[in-house]
């Protein structure tokens, strides 16, 4: 009887393999799949500035400055654009910034548009920790620049770029507010595709036996994998976000947003503890929000960055410190 138990014992463990790795490779083949966005951009403005910076690892990063001329900028908008988008595509989401007084300065992330491409690495729209370091070095660039270190600092990304801003935001003071539309914490969005492509091919009592642990435990080996063959390291959005509390934020997403899915921005907004912090548009699809809804979506990241400024409450420090942070807050 004892030979009968181990015997069916080790038949479901194997069994269990078996099925962990057909899972593994249809997770994969899920993580390294890029959607088909629909991704804009805009011809070459002869009055934005060109600048280049070059990051530690020896990659050229290019963008433009779109400077406000006709008074003192309110503040400095550093746009982080989609994956497969470029820096050209900054004006179809920040013109009203410009047009309320901010200078806005844009990129290109590497391996897209005019920035240098790195080789070996092939992007996805997954966010590494290329894009990471590419980001704080165009802050960097932003802090090396007379005329530019004085402004308040706000964050502004699309999709893994706002994946990117928010990243950075919690990890750096000198970015007073951050805002973000179609961004997503990575492993939430796995989470939730795996849990939807269950509903889908399997059905509803068979999709119950699967517990929780086991399609994360799935996800992390098939992301582990995925790392190992393009050479990066996914970012986990969501082990960061928690520093966000107290930094105001806006979340812009998409209720038809099929990709990006709006619980996972409840979710962003949940874990900086700002659920008033999203703004959820009817009808629109991912990053599209500005198209369904374009003066309500102007109006409101006007609002939000007008207010750039202002003090934050960070809950970690006292009072004193709290109340004296300034504008001319440096990179360590």
């Amino acid at each position: 009887m004892i030979w009968v138990i181990v015997g069916l014992l080790l038949i479901l463990v194997l069994a269990d393999v078996l099925i962990q790795w057909h899972a593994v490779r249809v997770v994969l083949a899920l993580i390294e799949n890029s959607p088909p966005f629909r991704i804009e951009s805009l011809p070459p403005d002869p009055d934005a500035e060109p600048f280049s910076v070059r990051t530690v690892d020896g990659v050229t990063l290019r963008g433009c400055l779109y400077r406000h001329t006709e008074q003192t900028p309110r503040g400095l908008i550093v746009f982080c654009p989609e994956f497969a988008s470029n820096h050209r595509s900054a004006m179809l989401y920040c013109s009203a910034l410009s047009r309320a007084g901010f200078h806005v300065l844009t990129f290109d992330f590497r391996n897209h548009g005019d920035s240098d491409s790195m080789p070996g690495y092939e992007p996805l729209h997954w966010l590494t920790q290329y894009e990471i370091l590419d980001l704080n070095t165009v802050i960097n660039h932003v802090y090396s620049q007379p005329d530019l270190t004085e402004l308040p600092l706000g964050l502004f990304g699309i999709s893994r770029g706002g994946s990117a801003a928010l990243y950075v935001a919690a990890q750096r003071q000198e970015v007073l507010r951050v805002a973000t539309e179609g961004a997503f914490g990575t492993e939430t969005l796995m989470m939730a595709h795996a849990q939807q492509f269950i509903s889908i091919v399997a059905p509803e009592l068979l999709a119950k036996l699967f517990p929780e642990w086991h399609i994360k435990l799935t996800i992390k080996i098939a992301r582990w994998i995925s790392q190992r063959r393009r050479h990066c390291r996914y970012v986990m959005l969501e082990r960061v976000l928690p520093q966000l509390a107290g930094k105001p934020a806006l979340v812009i997403a998409g209720l038809r947003d099929t990709y990006v899915l709006p619980g996972v921005a409840r979710e962003i907004t949940r874990l900086i503890g700002q659920p008033d912090a999203l703004w959820a548009v009817a009808k629109a699809k991912h990053n599209l929000a500005r198209s369904v809804s374009p003066d309500e979506y102007d109006r409101r990241l006007v609002e939000f960055f007008l207010k750039l400024d202002q003090p934050f409450d960070e809950p970690s420090k006292p009072p004193v410190e709290r109340s004296s942070h300034s504008r001319r807050s440096k990179p360590k």
